[in-house]
């Protein structure tokens, strides 16, 4: 069932993104003559007077087609409410409506998850030292940290029982390489204040020691809608961020992060964990899948939005499109491109799941 569970989170992340396209379009009068759940074999499917709503075997994916791109039309070539018709800024507002309808979901997700599910927060302030380096001439050891102390405030920044402390005291320490950090720490009863200068590491400055949440991590319900709006907001800032710094990691160092790229496989077995440990977090979970979903569908790559929009850039700037060869060619290669990047994490990602490892055995 947690599986089964993840799928339909993907798939209401799609259903999302496509209705975004498909309001855009019907809104403006657009002519809109498929919209489709998913790719392969129609399970189901419904024709309305003007648009066919098709359900498909594969849930993860879907389309919103138009009469443009049907070469069986009877619409009339020159008819105003066909989409290649349509203004550049009409079109533009159809192409970025599925990245901005996941974006706006994605933050009532967030809002939704604080206000009926509640917040993770330690039940204790301050950062818990876990452990620290092996290496015994690491600069928490030199400095006389030792685990289990707590670190309250970082260059006077006051750490409480929030999550997100543990990032903000690993920021400090990262951008803080060669300098100066002041840190108040709690040892038991004692209060101590220890200078440490954080050593230049490939990722950023370091002190060798590792973190945790100080206390239990339980879940604390807002204490009304106004709050549950400002949280989601603040989380929902601190996903985008750390979305696009996750992707100019992926092209700075693509050597090192390449193999940390996902595909559908493993994001439903990620998903199916989640929902089946810890069932709050999938609110979170679906939040941050369709955060990337948009980011990565604003990309200026053939196939995806981002392409098409660079398509009307160029047509905006040129004062006419590209031939209908060379949009088609692009697309083209990028769709295979795309297509067999799939296939090829499925099937990596199939082939390292714990199941399928043991047929092989």
């Amino acid at each position: 069932m947690s599986v089964l569970a993840a799928i339909a989170v993907l798939a209401v992340l799609i259903l999302v993104h496509e209705l975004g396209h498909f309001i855009a379009a019907r809104s403006q009068g657009i002519y809109v003559n498929r919209f489709s759940l998913g790719f392969g074999p129609v399970i189901w499917k419904y024709q309305g007077s003007q648009t066919e709503y098709a359900i498909r075997a594969f849930p993860l994916g879907g389309f919103v087609g138009f009469p443009d791109d049907d070469p069986d039309c009877e619409i009339a070539p020159n008819d105003p409410n066909l989409l290649s018709n349509r203004p550049i800024l009409d079109r533009a507002i159809v192409i970025s409506a599925g990245v901005i309808a996941n974006l706006i979901f994605a933050y009532f997700l967030l809002v939704a998850q604080a206000n009926f599910v509640g917040v993770p927060q330690a039940s204790q302030p301050g950062v818990l030292i876990q452990q620290l380096a092996p290496d015994v001439s690491s600069v928490a050891e030199k400095a006389g940290i030792k685990p289990g102390d707590v670190i309250l405030a970082a260059n006077q920044k006051q750490f409480g029982t929030s999550l997100q402390d543990l990032d903000a005291l690993r920021d400090i320490i990262k951008t803080n390489a060669g300098n100066q950090i002041q840190l108040d720490i709690a040892r038991g009863d004692q209060k101590l204040s220890v200078n440490v200068i954080p050593e230049a590491k490939a990722k950023g400055g370091s002190i060798g020691i590792g973190l945790s949440p100080n206390g239990k991590v339980e879940r604390r319900r807002v204490k009304n809608i106004g709050e549950a709006f400002n949280l989601g907001a603040t989380e929902f800032q601190r996903i985008v961020i750390m979305t696009f710094q996750g992707f100019g990691q992926l092209i700075n160092n693509f050597g090192e992060t390449a193999s940390q790229v996902a595909g559908p496989v493993k994001i439903v077995q990620i998903g199916a964990s989640i929902a089946q440990n810890d069932t709050g977090s999938l609110f979170f979970f679906a939040a941050l899948i369709s955060i990337n979903l948009a980011v990565i569908n604003i990309l200026p790559l053939p196939a995806l939005d981002g392409g098409q929009l660079a398509f009307l850039l160029i047509e905006g700037l040129r004062g006419k499109p590209l031939p209908t060869r060379i949009q088609e060619g692009v697309m083209q290669t990028g769709l295979v491109l795309l297509l067999g990047l799939g296939i090829f994490l499925i099937v990596k990602e199939t082939t390292q799941l714990a199941w399928v490892q043991k047929l092989f055995q």
